[in-house]
C-alpha cells in the first residue's frame, strides 16, 4: 500500500512539476512579447525654443510628444484617420452638430490627426491652423502621416495674437497643450471671447478641456458665466471634456441629426463613434 502511494505521489508531483514548467513557460514568452509591444523607437527628436519634440513609435502607433515624454498626439502611422482616443472622437462628433461646415479654424495642431481626419470626412473647402511651434507642421508631416492638403493654410505664432486676424469659420477647434498642460488660451475670457466671435451664424466651437476631480471641466465657473451655461459637454475615459459652444443662443444640439451624421462618419472610417452620443451633457454645475 505504501509504495502505491509513494507511485501515485511520484505520478502526482510529475504532473505538477509539467504544468509548473508549461505555465513558466507561457509567462516567460508573454513577457517578451509584452516587451516587445512596449518597446519604443525614437523617430526623430528636435529642439526649439520651447523645448523638446519627440516622435516614438510603439506597437504600430506614433505618438507626439513634448517635453519629458508628456503625451500630445497619437497616430495610427498605416491608418492615419483612425482616432485611437475618445476626446479626439468626441471632437469629430461635435464637428457633427454642423450640418453642411465649409470652413475650420483649428487652435492648435498637434500631430494633426484630428486635422486629417476632418479633411477626409467633411465637406470643407477652407481650413486654417494656428500653431505656435514652427517645427511642428514640418514633423507631422514627415513622421505622422499628416497629408499637404491643398485646403489647408498653416500659420505659425501664438494662436493668442493670431486670432484677431485668423479668418471666421463654421467650426473651430480649441486644442492649445503645452508639456505642462493647456495653453492660458483655455482659461482667458478675452480669448474664448474672440474665439466665439469668430464662428459664423450656425458655427459651432469645440474645445479640449482638461477634467477636474468632479469630471467637470477646467474653469467649469468660468465658462458658465462667459458662455451662460449655454453649452454642452461630453466627457471621456482619457480625462478630458469636450465643450460644445454654439455661435447664438437658437443653436442646440440636433440628436438626430448628430446619430445620422455618425452612422456615415463610422461607415467611411471603419469604426463608431456614435456611442459618444449618450455622453452629451448640459454644462456642468
Amino acid at each position: 500500500m505504501m509504495m502505491l502511494w509513494l507511485g501515485l505521489g511520484g505520478c502526482v508531483l510529475l504532473w505538477l512539476a509539467h504544468h509548473l514548467y508549461g505555465y513558466w513557460q507561457a509567462r516567460k514568452e508573454y513577457a517578451v512579447l509584452v516587451e516587445q509591444q512596449t518597446e519604443r523607437r525614437v523617430i526623430v527628436e528636435e529642439t526649439d525654443e520651447y523645448g523638446v519634440i519627440r516622435v516614438v513609435e510603439n506597437n504600430g502607433y506614433r505618438y507626439l510628444e513634448f517635453g519629458d515624454r508628456f503625451e500630445q498626439s497619437c497616430v495610427l502611422y498605416d491608418n492615419p484617420l483612425y482616432l485611437k482616443y475618445d476626446y479626439t472622437r468626441a471632437m469629430l462628433l461635435a464637428s457633427l452638430c454642423h450640418e453642411h461646415p465649409e470652413t475650420a479654424l483649428f487652435l492648435g495642431l498637434g500631430a494633426g490627426s484630428l486635422t486629417e481626419v476632418c479633411l477626409a470626412t467633411l465637406p470643407l473647402d477652407d481650413v486654417e491652423v494656428l500653431e505656435l511651434r514652427e517645427p511642428l507642421p514640418r514633423i507631422a508631416m514627415q513622421h505622422m502621416a499628416m497629408s499637404d492638403d491643398p485646403r489647408l493654410t498653416i500659420r505659425i505664432g501664438d494662436a493668442l495674437h493670431l486670432i484677431d486676424s485668423a479668418e471666421t469659420a463654421d467650426l473651430i477647434y480649441l486644442d492649445m497643450y503645452t508639456d505642462s498642460g493647456p495653453s492660458a488660451g483655455h482659461l482667458a475670457w478675452g480669448f474664448l471671447t474672440k474665439c466665439q466671435n469668430k464662428l459664423n451664424l450656425g458655427g459651432w466651437l469645440i474645445i479640449n478641456q482638461w477634467a477636474t476631480l468632479d469630471g467637470s471641466p477646467l474653469g467649469a465657473a468660468l465658462l458658465r458665466g462667459l458662455f451662460y451655461r449655454h453649452y454642452w459637454e461630453i466627457p471621456v475615459k482619457e480625462g478630458n471634456v469636450i465643450l460644445l459652444v454654439p455661435s447664438s443662443f437658437e443653436q442646440y444640439p440636433d440628436l438626430d441629426l448628430l446619430r445620422e451624421q455618425a452612422q456615415r462618419i463610422s461607415e467611411q472610417l471603419g469604426y463608431d463613434i456614435s456611442y459618444l452620443i449618450e455622453a452629451i451633457r448640459p454644462a456642468s454645475g
